[in-house]
């Protein structure tokens, strides 16, 4: 990932913020290491703090209802504003009309402009012209590499000895990324080395350096694209635990993900994210979840891995019903259950030390 920020950005996520359409921007604001997110643009919120809104913790990035709001913020606190970011994510990866208009608006005031959607704005002749007439970059991030750039599965995936652990979850929108990110760094601070392989275009936005946007790639070379971040990430970090964002579920009708994860990065156990009140896959009501039992089954029979922890989306659910939900799995299924955006990874981080036997490649476990 970056080293340091590449500028000072905006986020634009009107009408979506702190829904599951704008899990773009929840995790900039949550973390990225690619930006200094200065402000949030959602006219529902304006005037409150962006992480009181979304975890009921303050994270000084406040929402104003327009980008006009945003950049006299910005000049008050005397800073300079670089980068507008799309942080919307919605159905279909669509673009709406009216996005584009911000956008256009952003180029004139000399942003450079990141958009992870499936409607590319380098292929918007009047926003190419805005880009080139104020001297600012466009980056369409779920715009498909190149083929020559691309890689077909080897088998090299074998070589990698590092612990990978698969990040997987029940449903789309649930929590899969940033619960990863949480793992990586209770790893590092734990002493640990580890990586996050970004498999979506927010794990880039956050500055994933081993990233691959997989909904963008062409099906032929999804298992090679895999193989090759997580092949890269051990060649050149040889770290001590490689975690695999995982993209959608197995038994999602409309984002059935997980199966080339499993069968190209080879992971060594997984991690299941849940949520246990919702009731229907993301979006599309009348599709039920599928049982939990039966989505660890899936996942178990299909990579002949086990899953070792559940870790828990609470949406919807009081503390109590957390806390009964993770007494409820241990008992179920005598698999340990976390909420680590509620507790933090630590805890997390400590059960897979334990069972995995991990030996860290520095020395400072005075806290496991």
């Amino acid at each position: 990932m970056n080293t340091s920020p590449e500028g000072n950005a905006i986020v634009y996520c009107q009408d979506a913020f702190n829904t599951l359409n704008g899990k773009t921007a929840h995790g900039l604001v949550r973390f990225t290491n690619r930006y200094k997110v200065l402000s949030v643009i959602d006219s529902k919120y304006a005037g409150q703090d962006s992480g009181m809104v979304l975890d009921g913790k303050p994270n000084n990035i406040p929402i104003f209802s327009s980008m006009q709001e945003a950049i006299i913020n910005a000049k008050t606190n005397k800073k300079t504003i670089t980068h507008f970011v799309v942080g919307l994510a919605p159905d279909g990866g669509r673009l709406d009309p009216k996005a584009k208009e911000v956008i256009k608006a952003a180029l004139r005031n000399k942003f450079s402009v990141d958009c992870g959607l499936h409607d590319y704005l380098t292929e918007d002749e009047e926003i190419k012209y805005l880009a080139d007439r104020f001297d600012v970059k466009i980056r369409d991030i779920r715009k498909p590499p190149h083929r020559k750039h691309l890689h077909f599965f080897s088998g090299k995936i074998e070589e990698v000895t590092s612990l990978k652990i698969a990040m997987l979850g029940t449903d789309s929108a649930i929590g899969k990324r940033t619960t990863a990110w949480i793992l990586v760094n209770a790893l590092n601070e734990l002493g640990y080395t580890a990586e996050m392989i970004g498999t979506g275009q927010t794990a880039w936005l956050q500055g994933a350096k081993f990233s691959i946007v997989l909904d963008s790639l062409v099906n032929d070379f999804v298992s090679g694209e895999i193989e090759h971040a997580v092949h890269s990430a051990w060649s050149m970090k040889n770290p001590d635990v490689i975690v695999i964002e995982g993209q959608g579920s197995l038994l999602n009708p409309a984002y059935p993900g997980g199966f080339e994860i499993l069968a190209a990065a080879r992971p060594d156990i997984i991690i299941l994210q849940h949520a246990p009140a919702r009731l229907e896959y993301d979006g599309f009501p009348g599709y039920k979840l599928h049982p939990l039992e039966k989505q660890i089954e899936a996942l178990e029979i299909i990579s002949g891995k086990p899953v070792v922890a559940i870790t828990i989306n609470h949406e919807n659910m009081s503390n109590e019903e957390i806390e009964n939900s993770i007494v409820d799995i241990y008992n179920r299924f005598q698999k340990p259950a976390f909420d680590v955006l509620k507790e933090g990874g630590q805890g997390l981080a400590k059960e897979l030390i334990k069972l995995m036997g991990l030996k860290a490649k520095k020395k400072n476990l005075e806290t496991v």
